[in-house]
């Protein structure tokens, strides 16, 4: 059985090719739309948007004339200068006193107007002549010149910077003042007071720092430069001479040092400027936020009454009243004449995506034919399927982002329109995703194996709430203009009504599809009254007043939703994947048994002919398939989780109070410098992010290798050996990283670690010294491979098979079948012979010896021919037989011939011993007997003793 590599017809895909231009042609326009790229947390209500107002309102506020706002920023910034001086003094004065100590500052009875304006005009460009063929008069003028409009732009700056600063003090002032009284008062505040702060997040809104005054600054500061290294090149190549101009030569070198001057000095300042316009942002975004988070717990509107239904029929009729055909023919036309060739395009993808959808849903369906098949399945189906999916529901996405540029350059009730249609194709997007994934014969019935009740109630459903959804989500931005906030909280909480009825009923429809034959799931019962019941309670929220709240709240819920939808896509294609690679392996292992299974039969065979005995069971690193797919499983889901629970703490911590209350529990202080000041803290957040390090160090150790298994080395070809040295080494880089990571979160910088590691290194070079290199040694069989599974080799003086390799300690089993444990270290600093390394063919010597008188040339051919009859004999090498020596009483002779195991070593050699005997006796050769020469020799009679000796 072969295995086949899945190849996608030509049919499926044909029109994925065809249609993905217009996809990426789409998306490129996407990017380049404001209104088609916002997502839902922009159709939150944000009271004080409007341009319009916004510019009357600061009008008024700074006089209502150009130079009665240029008196008031002179004035200013001249209080500006006196206030920074007198600052500068204080806080010389206020470092010798302890912060805590000094008294908070007082309410300001005139608030900040965060308000810079960000016509910081072009970047200057000095035009000089050429030094070189220039008259040197008019060199003078250009460089005068320069210099004027440089000191010019260098005093504007310096005004700007002084009134910023001036902002920025008063603003962190009021800042803390304001977090002072916010932070006594709690949530004890009157309607009266919560309407006023709504008021003032609305100036703040209006206000903002524009985000055309620091790209202003940045251009500036990039011209400055330039300009400073031109004015550098220029001084460079002008030749001072002694002649009659050579006093007008240095009035020009003056004016160029003083021009040089000023532009340094231009460049500082506008450093400053751009650092400290910063500053004001972030201090008027933290501002606004912290009005955000005391509103969303306030009541924004009057419990609904019949004043409410009557500023309804108002609301309707002042929404029918705008759409004017004159607005609306001016609108298209203006658009038309600035976008109208992107219209053209979305229109082109749009006639493309409608004339191949039939293709594209024969496409979609022909993917899924060979799932389940091991030789023919394969993960990039289910990606086609994806984007078959993604590309049938993309008409009515772009026939909304078309409706976005229709009326994008109309007024400002068409604007809000516009950004509606960008708004309603974003949820189109979504829920029209999720429609096709669940269609008869998709993704998600095929490839995913969803419940197909489940399937036929999301596809039924769904429909219904967009139809809901889209046009509520096109109207409610139009509330946020000046004429329609009156609006807002009659018709624009009737609207929000109805989408939380359509979610509940969406939401109850649904789960009743879930729970179909599993109505007493209890798990299952407490998710089905949770989705009913929060749209329906945010739903009375918004009629008891806090209409504010339950939009924030929804929309916060949708977006998390969505997301959970998303991370479980993922999940479900990362099963995919890892179900289709699981199949073929477990296939590749099956035919991989059944031919050592062979292999063993074989060597059983030769082994009892031997007499060594039965081979051991080698045991190969492998992991077993059942704990592949657990860890695999495992290791995905948790992935799975930690996305989407990061997902929805960035999401929620902005929204929901108590989860900030981790990074405000400070634990201990980290010195990072010498100063007594660069102090670290150490948050209960950083502990728990410590630890959720910790616990995603642990449960990755556990579960890699069964998913490096299945993704990585399964398609590697890879000996037997390294796929677990591979898993082996990931396991201690992951734990080492974990333990890092946890480590630097918690604030143990390795400056202050790296004695504790230097003497851990020498504590370990001395105590444990053996294990440490029995482990490297263990990595370096696993890797260089002297050494594998399965080898015979002789080490010491023992000889054995290698059955098992692990980091510390290899071990081997002799003859006898004991089990030799032998140190990694051992084979890595002794010899070692390996009897099979590269090639398993080993030469066997047999001695023979005939007697003297033999002929010598017929005995060497009568044990050649033997030799070469015997069918373990290799033929290449081609045996031998060589007249070795003359003995004492034989003739020596040796036979060298090659076997192609170490197991047909005895058996070869029993079976030319008992050729070679009967061959010779045939032959008439003798095997002779050994012989010895015995020589007696007599010795001489010993005389007899006399007495006189006795």
């Amino acid at each position: 059985m072969t295995l086949r590599h899945p190849r996608l017809s030509r049919r499926q895909i044909s029109p994925a090719i065809w249609v993905l231009l217009c996809l990426l042609l789409m998306t490129c326009l996407w990017g380049t739309n404001a209104h088609a790229q916002s997502s839902l947390m922009d159709l939150l209500p944000h009271p004080g948007q409007e341009k319009k107002a916004a510019a009357e309102n600061q009008n008024q506020q700074d006089g209502g004339t150009d130079e009665q706002s240029a008196d008031k920023q002179k004035d200013q910034s001249e209080s500006s200068r006196e206030s920074g001086q007198a600052s500068d003094n204080e806080n010389k004065a206020g470092e010798k006193q302890d912060k805590d100590k000094q008294p908070p500052p007082k309410p300001s009875p005139n608030p900040v107007q965060p308000a810079i304006d960000d016509n910081v005009g072009k970047p200057l460009q000095s035009q000089l002549p050429s030094a070189r063929t220039a008259d040197i008069r008019q060199q003078i003028q250009s460089l005068r010149n320069s210099l004027d409009e440089r000191l010019v732009a260098l005093e504007n700056s310096r005004e700007r910077l002084a009134y910023a600063d001036s902002l920025l003090k008063r603003l962190d002032d009021e800042y803390k003042s304001f977090e002072l009284r916010l932070e006594k008062a709690g949530l004890n505040l009157t309607d009266d007071y919560a309407r006023l702060l709504r008021q003032r997040l609305d100036r703040l809104r209006r206000q903002t720092i524009a985000e055309g005054l620091t790209e202003g600054i940045r251009d500036q500061l990039s011209a400055a430069r330039e300009e400073q290294l031109r004015l550098e090149e220029y001084e460079a190549v002008m030749n001072p001479d002694n002649n009659a101009q050579g006093q007008m030569r240095q009035k020009r070198a003056d004016l160029l040092r003083q021009l040089h001057k000023a532009v340094t000095d231009h460049i500082e300042v506008l450093n400053e400027y751009y650092g400290t316009v910063t500053q004001l942002r972030d201090r008027v975004d933290a501002y606004q936020e912290l009005l955000q988070q005391r509103l969303f717990w306030l009541p924004s509107a009057e419990v609904v009454s019949k004043d409410t239904f009557n500023q309804l029929y108002q609301g309707l009729a002042w929404f029918a009243s705008s759409f004017k055909w004159s607005s609306v023919k001016s609108a298209i036309s203006a658009s038309i004449g600035e976008r109208g060739f992107r219209m053209a395009l979305l229109l082109l993808a749009l006639a493309a995506l409608l004339v191949k959808r039939r293709a594209i849903r024969k496409a979609l369906i022909d993917s899924g034919e060979y799932v389940g098949n091991v030789g023919h399945d394969a993960f990039p189906m289910t990606l086609m399927a994806l984007l078959y999916s993604l590309l049938l529901c993309l008409p009515g996405v772009l026939l909304l982002s078309l409706g976005t540029l229709l009326v994008k350059e109309g007024n400002e009730f068409f604007g809000a329109i516009s950004k509606g249609f960008g708004a309603a194709a974003f949820i189109m997007l979504l829920l029209n995703l999720v429609h096709k994934v669940a269609r008869q014969a998709g993704l998600g019935e095929r490839h995913f194996k969803w419940n197909p009740k489940t399937l036929q109630g999301i596809r039924r459903e769904i429909p219904i709430l967009m139809a809901v959804l889209i046009p509520i989500t096109i109207v409610m931005p139009t509330l946020e203009t000046p004429d329609g906030s009156v609006y807002r909280d009659s018709l624009g909480r009737i609207l929000f009504l109805v989408a939380s009825a359509a979610l509940a009923t969406f939401a109850h429809r649904t789960m009743m599809a879930v729970r179909h034959r599993r109505l007493n799931n209890r798990t299952l019962r407490l998710l089905h009254w949770l989705a009913v019941s929060t749209p329906m309670l945010l739903a009375l929220a918004s009629l008891m007043g806090y209409h504010y709240t339950a939009v924030q709240l929804e929309g916060s819920l949708f977006i998390s939703i969505c997301w959970l939808a998303f991370v479980m896509l993922f999940y479900y294609l990362g099963l995919r994947a890892l179900s289709v690679r699981e199949r073929r392996l477990t296939l590749e292992r099956l035919l991989e048994q059944r031919a050592n299974e062979r292999k063993m039969a074989e060597a059983r065979e030769a082994a009892e002919s031997t007499g060594e005995g039965v081979p051991p069971a080698l045991d190969m690193p492998e992991m077993d398939l059942k704990d592949i797919s657990q860890q695999s499983t495992s290791l995905l889901r948790i992935l799975a989780l930690a996305i989407a629970v990061t997902g929805l703490w960035f999401m929620w911590k902005d929204v929901i109070p108590a989860l900030q209350l981790f990074d405000s529990v400070t634990l201990w202080n980290i010195s990072t410098g010498s100063g007594k000041e660069d102090l670290m803290p150490i948050t209960l957040g950083d502990l728990l992010v410590a630890l959720l390090f910790v616990a995603g160090t642990v449960v990755a150790a556990r579960n890699l290798p069964g998913t490096l298994e299945v993704m990585i080395l399964s398609r590697l070809n890879l000996e037997p050996g390294s796929g677990y040295a591979i898993t082996t080494l990931a396991k201690y880089v992951i734990v080492f990283l974990g333990a890092s990571i946890s480590l630097a979160v918690l604030g143990l910088q390795w400056s202050k670690l790296q004695w504790l590691v230097a003497a851990l290194g020498v504590g370990l070079g001395f105590g444990l010294q053996e294990i440490v290199a029995n482990f490297v040694s263990g990595i370096i069989l696993l890797f260089e491979r002297p050494i594998r599974v399965g080898d015979t080799v002789t080490i010491d003086g023992i000889t054995g098979t290698v059955t098992r390799i692990r980091i510390r300690a290899t071990t081997l089993m002799d003859w006898d079948r004991k089990e030799q444990i032998i140190p990694n270290k051992t084979f890595v600093t002794q010899d070692l012979t390996n009897w099979t390394l590269s090639d398993p063919i080993t030469r066997v010597i047999i001695r023979v010896r005939v007697a003297y008188g033999s002929d010598v040339d017929k005995v060497r051919d009568e044990l050649y021919h033997v030799t070469l009859d015997n069918e373990r004999v290799v033929e290449d090498p081609a045996p031998a037989v060589f007249c070795v020596g003359l003995g004492d009483s034989s003739i020596d002779f040796e036979i060298r011939a090659f076997v192609r195991d170490l197991m047909d070593f005895m058996p070869l050699s029993h079976e030319l011993h008992s050729s070679i005997t009967r061959a010779l006796r045939e032959a008439g050769v003798e095997i002779p007997f050994p012989q010895r020469d015995i020589h007696i020799r007599t010795a001489a009679p010993v005389p007899p003793m006399n007495s006189a000796a006795q």
